[in-house]
């Protein structure tokens, strides 16, 4: 048990070192014609080697050499007037990086760019080669060498820095109220919903799109079918990522649709135009004398959704329809979807709670490659053809200028799971509230809970510096704080049942 607990240790440990020695960090380039503005591309490097200013005033602006025909191997790769205050760009290969850049230091080069035409990884050495080498080395994408060519043409200047990472990025608050507010519009609007649907016999039912769907209870079997699906879906995307990638962006936009339209039809039905109906009709879902104005939503929530879906990977504006058709499913999952009882809620919150930890934090030593398999298949396989993300995120830019936005991961995300799973405990103590006239003090709490949770998920994360499982932080968050105030108040029994219903119509 001992030896196994060391070599669980030194693995912890091995992939901590890699972390440390792998940086990212950009190149400046500008034209020495003084054609465009300058641009800044990414760079992989290993700082044991030499390190980069982090302020770019600081950096030397020198000539870029394109020296790519060369692997830079052996001395007769080496330019007959060497390398003098240049920065040479040469072929990933053959050769270690230690072999490379001893080349290009003796040959007087201020630094060393390899270009690799696979994925980016540090390039390493010992501590004899690192106590040898006095200049930056790193690795640059091949696609950004030719786009740096293509832009600024042969005649180029560059500088390598490597600026601050910020400890959380301004769009963490973004992110913070959108998650927030869903839970909490999700929670009111569906414990509001379930507790009309069940007294308020009087509503009209006379028009069929005013009937709203009908709500499903979870049961402890349906949540151990959820979490083995859900078990089952991540592994099969991680094995088959570029295969089934497509098929989640198809189910996404088809659920999307459906939720912009329940959450839009409630506002299109209090307009005073398009009341006419179309009775002799064969269209699915409208058999029965639709309105006009319903007709056009539907077509409207349609073509949303098209559009996320053609422009997708338009990163300039398509994260602000994904996030509010996300929003929207969210909104809808959480008014069809219902928690009968606190025990119902515990167990699934616990369940998804184990589900996420597991497959952050447990993962790593299971896979080849050392990665988490929830992390990998939530930003995208580095090593996937097609380049498509998973779409069940809330995604919004990094606002702070950084390598790591430039770099690696230029947005910040949320999944729809850390909405969902604690906006349905949420929900569930709104209709708790309407059944004792609590006037709301379960529901507020438990959104407070949520928000606190979230804010320690974010400190949690500029702590670390890696991915979290926020399921980690918001589970106990909210189901502590929801037990808790259910004992303090000697509720405890009716809260875990979820019985004792008594309707406060005032609170409706």
């Amino acid at each position: 048990m001992a030896a196994a607990a060391l070599e669980w240790l030194a693995a912890a440990c091995l992939l901590l070192a890699v972390q440390v020695a792998c940086e990212y960090g950009m190149v400046h380039v500008v034209s020495e014609t003084g054609g465009p503005k300058g641009k800044d591309y990414c760079i992989l490097y290993n700082p044991q080697w030499a390190h980069l200013p982090h302020d770019l005033s600081k950096a030397s602006l020198l000539q870029l050499r394109d020296w790519t025909t060369s692997m830079l191997c052996s001395p007769s790769d080496l330019p007959a007037k060497g390398f003098s205050n240049q920065i040479p760009l040469v072929a990933r290969g053959n050769c270690t990086f230690y072999d490379k850049v001893r080349l290009a230091q003796g040959s007087g080069a201020h630094g060393l760019l390899i270009v690799s035409k696979e994925t980016l990884v540090p390039p390493g050495g010992n501590k004899t080669q690192y106590e040898e080498i006095g200049i930056p080395v790193a690795l640059l994408s091949h696609k950004d060498m030719l786009d740096i060519f293509k832009s600024f043409g042969r005649a180029v200047r560059a500088a390598l820095y490597a600026p601050h990472e910020p400890m959380l990025d301004y769009n963490m608050v973004i992110i913070f109220i959108m998650a927030v507010g869903t839970v909490a519009l999700g929670g009111y609007w569906a414990g509001s919903r379930d507790v009309k649907k069940r007294y308020m016999k009087h509503k009209r039912d006379d028009e069929p799109e005013k009937q709203e769907d009908e709500a499903v209870d979870v049961t402890p079997v349906m949540t151990c079918v959820f979490v083995v699906m859900c078990c089952s879906m991540l592994v099969l995307l991680y094995y088959f990522y570029d295969h089934l990638v497509y098929v989640i962006i198809g189910i996404f936009c088809l659920a999307s649709s459906t939720g912009l339209y329940s959450c839009l039809s409630p506002l299109v039905q209090r307009l005073p135009f398009g009341k006419c109906r179309i009775c002799d009709n064969s269209l699915p879902y409208f058999h029965k004398c639709p309105q006009v104005r319903m007709l056009l939503l539907a077509l409207f929530c349609v073509a949303v959704s098209v559009v996320w879906g053609v422009f997708r990977n338009e990163d300039q504006w398509a994260w602000i329809l994904q996030d509010a058709l996300g929003i929207a499913f969210c909104l809808y999952m959480l008014k069809t979807i219902r928690l009968p009882t606190f025990k119902a809620c515990t167990l699934l919150l616990l369940v998804l709670f184990i589900y996420d930890v597991f497959f952050v934090f447990i993962t790593p030593f299971l896979t080849k490659s050392g990665n988490s398999i929830m992390v990998e298949v939530a930003t995208g396989p580095a090593d996937s053809a097609t380049h498509e993300k998973l779409p069940m995120v809330l995604k919004v830019p990094r606002l702070n200028a950084s390598p790591l936005a430039l770099c690696d991961r230029p947005f910040s995300l949320l999944g729809f799971g850390d909405i969902l799973v604690p906006g349905l405990l949420v929900a569930y103590c709104h209709r708790f509230d309407i059944q004792v006239q609590s006037s709301r003090v379960y529901f507020v709490a438990c959104t407070i809970a949520y928000g606190i949770g979230l804010l320690v998920t974010f400190m949690a994360l500029a702590l670390m510096q890696r991915g979290q499982p926020a399921l980690l932080y918001l589970v106990p968050c909210t189901l502590i704080t929801s037990g808790t105030l259910a004992l303090w108040r000697r509720e405890l029994g009716m809260f875990w049942t979820g019985s004792g219903f008594a309707v406060n119509t005032s609170l409706l």
